[in-house]
């Protein structure tokens, strides 16, 4: 009878334990309730916001700034929602100086931001260095300094001179390669005695899907089954600008480091896009299909840079259709980067469309009817499985709270890549409007958003990856591309008549994060 009861307890007990280890598990996992500490990051770690030119800045015509893709594309009607634009944007033209006492309030000692192409050249090679263009952005940079605020600058942000389309198509002609290293040289020798930490461009791999596989981007190619566009190979186009943006990066990373890194002292790397995938199920066919969707996103991007050519993966499907390096060519792009950084926002689903053709549901927003095309890798992507999403959905379509993506990208990108320096350089939260600006219970989602991808992102340093710094997307309400004004990843809410700039609860947290103080009463203070 004793024995019998001392089974009991002790059967009770490792049910009690099985209970809590569930639990917190699901924390992990959900991340709802994690607290994270800054002194969880090692010492000189960057902690900052980020922005782009075109989405805040504004003032498109002001000061011999020529006309940009995104201009263009902008003021056609029906592009945007509700007629939207980057003709103002946040104005931070005219109030970067407030905008950078705002950063300096909030306690970050980094700011990831863009140059304008079109307000540094406005006519490329073809025209003159536009010193009211040089003069915003020393501007800049000199008031960040004077606040402690390191300048993290990323070179080409999406957006360019209209006339490169018009001239020779941009991004798909190998002439925007030597376009992209004069910019580059003309940006080295203007602010690299004071700027240490250079992106050469924005996630291409992005780029290349919005603009020439779906076509919702600017120029706006595509081809079926991908979308109805008046011009575009969504099979082939795609190759060409990634293939062109890799050798456009080296070559400008051959001249920093001939020409500036050793006097200048400073770093230069590149942006992916960095979405974390999960295989649908268990079986062999969903993980193989997982391991092609990284490669076919992340890796296509990274692997050049670092081991000279595509990965093997996307040769093997993609076969002639895939652009091949030059012996040249791979001695330039292989070790071209000194850090990578990655914008990660979210994880979605994987299904394998090698063995079995795949129907993504038409109200499945990830939908894009090329899951059995080579391009895709044959894989279809969502956020759905058996009726449940992945996470809690944000107020952008497809984009689900996954906090456990962030350790698993890291470590995926530290083993791939041999432990090179990462950044995360964009990381954030997507309201809506239909979700009041100040509607406590949305911020107070961003704010556990945060939280949470920041416990993952310590938990991946503490595994050993070597992450350097942590950029919030983003320090204000913005133009946010095809969606306009209607989503919304600011710390600080940003008035569209007024544009008068409000701190958030979330700014109010990043604040007390970044100085280790205490959340209570943090829905009392009014302003920071």
């Amino acid at each position: 009878m004793k024995t019998s009861w001392t089974l009991k307890k002790y059967y009770f007990i490792i049910c009690i334990l099985l209970i809590l280890q569930h639990v917190y598990s699901n924390k992990i996992i959900n991340g709802w309730e994690e607290e994270v500490k800054k002194s969880e990051f090692p010492n000189g770690f960057l902690f900052g916001t980020s922005t782009s030119a075109y989405q805040v800045e504004g003032a498109y015509s002001e000061d011999g700034r020529s006309l940009s893709n995104w201009d263009t594309y902008c003021h056609i009607n029906g592009r945007i929602p509700n007629g939207g634009s980057g003709d103002i944007a946040d104005d931070h033209y005219h109030r970067y100086l407030e905008d950078i006492d705002i950063m300096a309030s909030l306690g970050v000692n980094a700011y990831r931001f863009s140059i304008s192409w079109s307000r540094i050249l406005p006519r490329g090679k073809l025209g003159l260095v536009n010193p009211a263009g040089i003069k915003f952005y020393n501007n800049i940079i000199d008031s960040l300094l004077l606040k402690g605020i390191i300048p993290f600058v990323t070179i080409h942000h999406y957006d360019y001179p209209q006339e490169f389309e018009d001239r020779f198509q941009a991004w798909l002609s190998p002439l925007m390669q030597e376009e992209f290293v004069y910019f580059a040289e003309i940006c080295f020798k203007s602010f690299g005695n004071r700027v240490k930490y250079w992106a050469t461009l924005n996630e291409p791999n992005l780029y290349m899907e919005m603009a020439y596989l779906k076509g919702v981007f600017p120029p706006s190619h595509c081809s079926p089954p991908f979308g109805k566009c008046s011009y575009g190979n969504s099979d082939i186009e795609p190759l060409l600008v990634v293939h062109n943006s890799i050798l456009a990066h080296a070559k400008a990373v051959k001249i920093y480091r001939d020409q500036f890194q050793e006097k200048q002292g400073g770093t230069i790397g590149m942006v992916a896009s960095a979405y974390m995938y999960k295989p649908m199920t268990d079986n062999e066919a969903d993980n193989k299909a997982t391991n092609r969707a990284l490669a076919f996103h992340v890796a296509w991007l990274l692997d050049p840079l670092v081991y000279g050519d595509y990965p093997i993966e996307m040769r093997h499907y993609l076969g002639t259709k895939l652009p091949i390096f030059s012996s040249e060519e791979k001695i330039l792009i292989k070790n071209s980067t000194d850090f990578i950084g990655l914008n990660h926002y979210t994880t979605w689903f994987v299904k394998d469309c090698l063995n079995s053709n795949c129907t993504c549901m038409e109200s499945d927003v990830l939908c894009t009817h090329g899951e059995n095309r080579a391009i895709r890798g044959y894989v279809l992507i969502t956020g759905q499985k058996d009726g449940a999403y992945i996470g809690d959905q944000m107020g952008m379509p497809g984009v689900y709270v996954v906090p456990q993506g962030m350790e698993d990208i890291v470590d995926y990108v530290n083993k791939r890549y041999n432990n090179l320096p990462i950044f995360v350089t964009e990381n954030g939260y997507a309201s809506n409007e239909n979700q009041e600006e100040y509607d406590m219970d949305q911020d107070r989602k961003r704010i556990k958003y945060h939280k949470a991808y920041l416990a993952s992102l310590a938990r991946s340093i503490r595994n050993g990856a070597d992450v350097r710094g942590y950029f919030v997307w983003s320090l204000m309400d913005n133009f946010e591309w095809r969606f306009g004004y209607t989503v919304k990843f600011g710390l600080y809410h940003v008035d569209r008549f007024s544009l008068n700039r409000s701190p958030k609860l979330s700014a109010h947290w990043f604040r007390d994060f970044l100085t280790n103080t205490s959340l209570n009463n943090i829905q009392a203070k009014s302003s920071i």
